[in-house]
């Protein structure tokens, strides 16, 4: 489970790109593509170096016009399954 502190970054057995404000995320594990809307790819973007949901929580409320709360829960929520998925991994 993906926690505030968790320190995360994106898989290195996926490849992504950007698809007009949107991101398609390819698992090489498996074959599967998955698409994150615009939102969805600002995180997928803030993921690929390591850092922790209260970062990306932090950068988002300076982009967006959102509750800290909410934000927060729909970032942890992403980022969990995300990590379901094996799209990201925990850092050490």
């Amino acid at each position: 489970m993906i926690l505030p502190t968790t320190q995360i970054k994106a898989s290195s057995d996926q490849v992504s790109c950007d698809l007009a404000g949107e991101a398609a995320i390819l698992d090489l594990q498996n074959g599967i593509y998955y698409g994150l809307d615009p939102v969805g790819a600002r995180i997928w973007e803030l993921i690929q170096s390591p850092c922790d949901a209260r970062e990306i929580v932090s950068q988002l409320l300076d982009e967006y016009d959102v509750e800290a709360e909410q934000c927060q829960n729909d970032v942890l929520a992403l980022l969990n399954q995300l990590s379901e998925r094996g799209l990201i991994e925990v850092c050490d």
